[in-house]
């Protein structure tokens, strides 16, 4: 299996989070959808219930399954109602497209640079798995992604280096998707750029220090719709209560392949360990052990979905 590593994070009324059927059966709370027309009111009643929701890396993946791909969310939101994050990369001919790597040789049955191949081309590839295993499924269009989205959960966008953010924007706006999409920026100029391109996007912005919330600020970057990616190493806690003490919610992550805290969790009796990130301050999860992650924290949780008493709008 491949080790997948990156280092890579990512109003107040109208809250309207609803919980729909799924249309087919799977286990945990697969009833359960995260929809919501306002997800910064989401994030505030998170932080202010010390409540954690869970990213997917990648959308999620496992033997039979596609990373960043349509057919692997719907299998994800089958088994639990979480995030999905996802690659967005763009065609030579300017079609974004859900990848992570430059090339297309490693998850499907092609090869060659995403950049320099059209979507027809791309389009014609199948998937494989982490195993190199053809799966069901092509590549996915972003603009496909964000249709398939509507009335089942938020999206993470992960716009990888070359990818214009005003091609990216625009999408979103196109499919109307601006409450169920995060764009992931990797810098204070990117966040920046992002705000101004469209004030109404939620982002998750890199944050080591009270400083990265002064200049977002000073340039007129509204923080409820920042998401703080504080790191995949070790959590902050002194970090997460300064930025809760500014209305800003948090995101870690677990995932990194070997050595990460997702292989430390997966060992016997120390999967608790996402329940303490939450405690600590942890809004989101992004993890590659979406399906484990979640069930620790809805069983700490107790009453069910936890999150779900969030849905009247107020903290």
């Amino acid at each position: 299996m491949s080790v997948r590593f990156r280092v890579r994070h990512w109003v107040g009324l109208g809250l309207a989070v609803a919980l729909a059927s799924c249309a087919t059966a799977g286990g945990g709370r697969a009833g359960d959808r995260l929809v919501t027309a306002n997800p910064a009111a989401l994030f505030d009643c998170l932080r202010v219930n010390r409540l954690g929701l869970v990213s997917a890396h990648r959308g999620g993946d496992g033997p039979g399954f596609a990373e960043n791909a349509l057919e692997t969310f719907e299998h994800t939101l089958r088994q639990a109602p979480v995030l999905l994050e996802m690659d967005v990369r763009q065609s030579r001919d300017g079609v974004l497209v859900l990848m992570h790597d430059d090339t297309v040789d490693r998850t499907t049955t092609g090869s060659g640079s995403v950049a320099q191949m059209s979507a027809a081309d791309l389009a014609a590839l199948t998937l494989t798995d982490d195993f190199g295993t053809v799966v069901e499924g092509r590549v996915p269009t972003l603009d496909a992604a964000l249709a398939w989205s509507a009335g089942r959960t938020i999206l993470q966008l992960d716009i990888k280096r070359g990818v214009p953010f005003p091609a990216v924007v625009e999408a979103v706006r196109r499919a109307g998707a601006q409450a169920r999409v995060i764009l992931i920026v990797y810098s204070l100029d990117d966040a920046i750029l992002v705000h101004r391109l469209d004030p109404s996007l939620m982002m998750s912005v890199s944050i080591d220090e009270e400083a990265d919330l002064a200049t977002l600020t000073a340039a007129g970057v509204d923080l409820s719709r920042v998401l703080a990616f504080t790191g995949v190493r070790a959590p902050n806690p002194q970090l997460n209560a300064l930025l809760a003490g500014s209305g800003v919610e948090v995101i870690f992550g677990t995932l990194g392949g070997e050595g990460s805290l997702d292989q430390q969790y997966a060992q016997p009796g120390a999967e608790g360990g996402y329940q303490a990130l939450v405690e600590g301050g942890v809004q989101l999860i992004a993890t590659d052990r979406a399906i484990a992650a979640f069930e620790v924290l809805d069983e700490a949780d107790g009453r069910g979905f936890g999150p779900a008493r969030c849905l009247g709008g107020q903290p």
